[in-house]
């Protein structure tokens, strides 16, 4: 195996971590002995041993010589679990491949203690895949202005959202939905939009293989509307963590809310508002609809990733737009997207797009 095809699988066992290190980054690690894999490992629970660690446990002694590929530069710190460049020094380990340095400055300097050790340090292989993978944990250490945020959208074939009647479900097939619950578990938070939330009152829960660390906060921007206090996120909200963003804070009964375990925050500017959640320890969030909501975002430069699911169905021009309230001046001044994914979900296809 190439140190390439050991870094594509480490990010591949990175993603194992997905919902269950947040807001650690995901990581993996493979360890070549004479281009054979001797050990491998990733990151699986918050406080849990490292991705190193665990490839190192499982080479043994064929890690003495031989080369560490590992997604993310090793810690030099003791916390919750030891420094991973001095046990990967201490195992004999000869050379060390990195993806991409950690821009966490706590964590930072793996690469210069091994290069201490006597260590042989490369980095940046598949160093933009890597970079992708944890956008999140980047954004969130490096800006402190707002969380990471990301579109989920599912749409027909003209990008739609719903029928003429307002009805969205379901849209696009079991196989995406039971994706959506796997997207939504890495996220620290879940936001609709005031009219998503009363017209299909949603759980916004994680349901599924992933079982979460944590139950990612649910985010209603209600704008002037009301939420129901029999609805499905008012009657759980004690179980599940849940923010109403209001417009009009005093006339929501707010302390009515507070009651029943919501927390209230007063409306704004959509950048205020993220700030806010930011504040409140949000650092990354997937963004559901409605149309409006998804529109606003596009125009205050917002949105950081859209995963968008597309359904091989037509719902014609009487159909609710994916957005509303967007617009362009010309095609010179449109905003070109990175496309950096595309796959089959059933008969569903997922596009995935990140901001240059």
């Amino acid at each position: 195996m190439t140190e390439t095809h050991a870094m594509q699988r480490a990010l591949d066992l990175a993603l194992r971590g997905w919902g269950r290190v947040h807001p650690n980054p995901l990581v993996g690690a493979v360890v070549l002995a004479e281009g054979v894999v001797a050990g491998e490992g990733y990151h699986a629970e918050f406080g849990g041993p490292h991705a190193e660690a665990v490839a190192l446990a499982a080479a043994g002694a064929r890690a003495r010589g031989a080369t560490l590929v590992t997604t993310l530069e090793p810690c030099s710190r003791v916390a919750k679990q030891p420094a991973c460049a001095d046990l990967i020094a201490a195992a004999g380990i000869r050379r060390v491949v990195i993806g991409m340095a950690d821009p966490n400055p706590v964590q930072a300097g793996g690469a210069d203690r091994l290069r201490a050790a006597g260590v042989e340090v490369e980095t940046g292989l598949l160093q933009a895949e890597i970079e992708r993978q944890n956008a999140g944990y980047i954004r969130a250490v490096r800006q402190s202005d707002r969380p990471f945020v990301a579109v989920k959208l599912a749409t027909s074939l003209d990008h739609r959202i719903a029928d003429s009647a307002g009805h969205s479900r379901w849209i696009s097939g079991d196989e995406a939905r039971d994706w959506v619950h796997w997207f939504r578990a890495g996220f620290g938070a879940i936001g609709v939009g005031g009219r998503t939330a009363q017209v299909d009152d949603p759980m916004l829960t994680v349901r599924g293989a992933v079982d979460p660390r944590v139950s990612p906060t649910r985010v209603v921007f209600l704008g002037s509307r009301k939420l129901n206090w029999e609805s499905n996120l008012v009657r759980t909200a004690r179980e599940v963590p849940t923010i109403v963003v209001s417009d009009q804070i005093h006339s929501i009964d707010s302390a009515g809310l507070t009651e029943r375990g919501v927390t209230v925050l007063r409306g704004g500017s959509l950048p205020e508002v993220m700030q806010t959640l930011k504040r409140h320890g949000i650092d990354s969030i997937v963004m559901e609809g409605g149309g409006r909501l998804t529109g606003q975002l596009l125009a205050d430069g917002l949105i950081d990733r859209f995963a968008w699911i597309l359904s091989p169905v037509w719902l014609g021009d009487g159909g609710v737009p994916a957005t509303r309230g967007y617009e362009v001046g010309s095609l010179l001044q449109a905003e070109r997207w990175v496309a950096t994914e595309r796959r089959p979900l059933g008969q569903d296809t997922l596009l995935v797009f990140d901001r240059r």
